[in-house]
């Protein structure tokens, strides 16, 4: 119940001794018995007392109903106005009562919430409903996380849209006292006023791309802030989704009509501003990206939430080029976890950015959520496809094909342009096996400058949808669907065609993919270290941006792209750094990596989009799909430290001198260069198995203090995995145990990938491992 209405009701109260509670409330009964005929209007309340101090629902329950009755003068009032009983999880109740006598429960000692009742509709970009986190009924583990209140999150992104409502203060106690953080003024960004206690830091940094280009920024025409304010939308987009306000009813035109929130919507959000605007496109340096690091560690954030990443995987983790993996580096070692996209350069394989051991690199999936678009042909037939079509249904009007004569150079969506005047007055039907970023909406553009009402596109199935005009309708079908509708204009003398306007669906039977944008591996940088480490979802995702009316104070809009995903793991972590403060950026990873859904949380398989449909594997999405749920109560953790990660660099045969500037004082390698494949990761990748190997990792009991958990292997086809010991017993002297892992195969050839899992169980906790293994035959000794 993290949204309530605007009322000053929602109050702590200490607690006090039962007998005192009835005498005081006996004392004022009449005087408050007489102020409900003169405050007629009721609503539901939801009165929460804390804890329960016993077990006897019976009795909780009288205790309710006595309470209630001291304020509306009778048991017989009390039953009638009450809705239910809280009894089992903790002790409270619901009742309708005006919002006088609301007051005045909330004013008794015992009472430690009185909370406005709400109606709910369908939830946020629905994402973190999809996650099982929802605002209407938290978890357990939600509960005791207070929504990540005390945790700051810092984004390194496009800036900041401070007036949206999504950083609104309201409830927020004073700003963590370690906060070290400035609000940095700028063009159209006033630091004393733009910053509260919700978003408690702003800064930019450009000095890095300005000495790039020899000269100064010039944000008005390149239609920019030189602040932390955001032109494009972006860093709004991201800082909404990792731990924006929650705004009940808001959509897009109508669509994905819910509550936009945060994961976290009672963390603190820090914006550190390192891309900006210019005719190429957003463009970030390295040296910024590096100062807002070193800045926003001494800030004191808990997390670094970086959704940015480079075309192709070019820099080492050692070279002072890879900025995010050199600034992650020195963030980790001083206990701030750092959260980083996959990029958006899939379907291909070892495209993953963002790839060091130390960083939690995010993949991108859907959500059970689609936009289906009715499109009737001249016959009556109907069929649907997938759009963000808002504006009015067209009738029925010309549908058009761009057919040619000389069949080897045939015309897809990429041929369109304005002088196609054929397209005038119609909606064109094209086909594309493009995936590249834009192409639809540069074709929509030009198609329309020619006449054109509308576009058909027959793709590769995929969920992300293009950012068409509003009013200019963009449907995607498939090629099947796409044929039928091609069968139907060359055996038409005058084909028509009717587009209505897109409705929102959520729940089945609409199934989890795996971006086809999102980036694949293995990594090319260190292929025995999986990447992505983590799934979470980056298609049609509903959030705040900024407005592009700058006296509109509220705008809203879909984005998709791993930039989405990775601020959903962002609140999911500020959420377990409030649960466990202790726990170290490594354990936080590996309770993600570990607990992650393998199939979509309603069960059903995940498959990863591409040129063809397959069922995703770890190179897709890493461990799974992010589980808060589970990942707040692992079981086991696969821990390390900076010592952990030095010898991983030392494994990879880097220079001790690179090394050493790296971690900017002298360092030395052991004298046996250590195995990559023992560095604690919670995954297992081998991309060169040519003979039996044995490695070690190390689990950390983060659970019941007395607990066994054994072995469970599903190998990869074909590869023989034993683990001793097979059985691990935990107790108060044994926190941490080794184990051994020998794998080997039967091939006799060289193969491809083959996945499958090392999990240890206890009976409630299930510690999955995903693994990955090539098996490689050498032709020559």
């Amino acid at each position: 119940m993290s949204a309530t209405m605007g009322s000053s009701l929602q109050m702590k109260k200490n607690g006090a001794a039962l007998l005192f509670l009835f005498v005081s409330l006996f004392s004022i009964m009449n005087e408050h018995y007489l102020l409900t005929a003169a405050d007629p209007k009721s609503n539901v309340y939801i009165i929460h007392m804390g804890q329960k101090q016993h077990e006897d629902v019976k009795l909780l329950k009288k205790t309710h109903h006595e309470l209630l009755a001291t304020v509306l003068g009778s048991k017989e009032e009390s039953k009638r106005a009450m809705i239910y009983s809280y009894k089992h999880g903790f002790s409270g109740f619901a009742a309708k009562l005006t919002k006088t006598q609301a007051q005045t429960v909330s004013e008794l000692p015992g009472v430690a919430l009185v909370i406005p009742n709400q109606l709910y509709k369908v939830q946020t970009t629905r994402s973190w409903d999809y996650l099982q986190l929802s605002s209407r009924d938290q978890t357990h583990f939600e509960q005791k996380s207070k929504l990540g209140n005390g945790a700051i999150i810092g984004l390194l992104d496009t800036g900041i849209w401070p007036e949206s409502e999504a950083f609104s203060d309201k409830g927020l106690g004073p700003i963590p006292s370690r906060w070290k953080g400035v609000c940095q003024s700028g063009q159209n960004f006033d630091g004393a006023k733009h910053c509260n206690r919700k978003l408690i830091g702003a800064r930019y940094f450009i000095k890095a791309l300005e000495a790039e280009y020899g000269k100064p920024y010039n944000a008005t025409e390149a239609g920019d802030y030189l602040s932390p304010r955001d032109s494009s939308g972006h860093g709004t987009h991201t800082s909404t989704i990792a731990a924006g306000s929650s705004m009940a009813n808001r959509s897009y035109n109508g669509l994905g009509v819910g509550t936009v929130r945060g994961g976290a919507t009672q963390a603190r959000v820090a914006m550190y501003k390192v891309c900006w605007s210019l005719p190429t496109g957003g463009i970030c340096a390295g040296a910024d990206i590096l100062k807002a690091f070193d800045e926003a560690v001494r800030d004191g954030v808990d997390v670094v939430s970086v959704s940015i990443a480079a075309d192709v995987p070019s820099f080492h983790e050692v070279d002072e080029r890879s900025a995010i993996a050199v600034g992650a580096f020195h963030a980790v070692a001083q206990g701030v976890v750092v959260v980083c996209s996959a990029g958006n350069a899939g379907p291909s394989p070892q495209t993953v950015q963002n790839a060091s051991p130390w960083i939690l690199t995010v993949a991108a999936s859907s959500v059970d959520r689609s936009f289906p678009t009715l499109v009737t042909l001249g016959i009556n037939w109907t069929t649907t496809g997938q759009a963000m079509f808002t504006g009015s249904e067209t009738g029925f009007i010309k549908l058009a094909y761009p057919e040619v004569s000389d069949l080897k150079y045939p015309r897809d969506c990429k041929s369109l342009r304005e002088n196609d005047t054929w397209a005038a007055g119609s909606v064109v039907l094209c086909f594309t096996s493009s995936f590249k970023e834009g192409y639809i909406e540069d074709t929509a553009y030009w198609i329309r400058k020619a006449g054109a009402l509308g576009l058909i596109v027959a793709e590769n199935p995929t969920r992300t949808l293009y950012s068409c005009s509003d009013d200019f309708p963009c449907v995607q079908v498939s090629y099947d669907i796409a044929m039928k509708i091609l069968y139907y204009i060359r055996t038409t003398k005058s084909p028509k065609v009717r587009i209505s306007p897109t409705k929102t669906h959520d729940g089945r039977p609409v199934s989890t993919n795996l971006a086809y944008f999102s980036s694949r591996g293995p990594s090319s940088v260190a292929s025995a270290v999986l990447k992505p480490d983590i799934a979470a979802p980056g298609v049609n995702i509903l959030s705040a941006v900024s407005p592009s009316d700058p006296k509109t104070k509220n705008a809203f809009a879909f984005m998709s792209g791993t930039s989405m995903a990775t601020p959903h793991v962002s609140g999911i972590v500020a959420l377990l750094k409030t649960l466990h403060p202790d726990w170290s950026p490594a354990a936080i990873k590996s309770a993600i990596v570990t607990t992650a859904w393998n199939s979509d949380p309603s069960g059903e398989p995940i498959f990863a989009e591409g040129e063809t449909m397959k069922l995703a594997d770890p190179f897709d999405y890493g461990g799974g799909i992010v589980n808060f749920n589970r990942a707040a109560d692992p079981g086991l953790v696969y821990d390390m430290g900076s010592t952990d990660y030095i010898h991983y660099l030392c494994s990879m045969g880097y220079e001790i001198s690179a090394i050493s500037q790296l971690r900017e004082h002298p360092t030395s390698c052991p004298t046996k260069r250590p195995s990559i494949l023992d560095l604690n990761l919670p995954s297992i990748t081998i991309p060169s198995l040519r003979r039996a190997t044995s490695f070690r990792r190390t689990v950390t009991n983060v659970g019941h203090v007395e607990s066994r958990y054994k072995a469970v292997v599903d190998p990869p086809q074909g590869i023989r995995i034993s683990v001793r010991p097979r059985l691990l017993i935990f107790n108060s002297t044994t926190r941490a145990i080794t184990f051994k892992v020998t794998v080997s195969s039967s091939h006799r050839v060289t193969t491809g990938y083959y996945f499958g899992s090392l999990t240890w169980t206890d009976g409630v906790h299930s510690v999955r491992s995903p693994i990955s293994v090539r098996t490689e035959i050498k032709v020559f000794s």
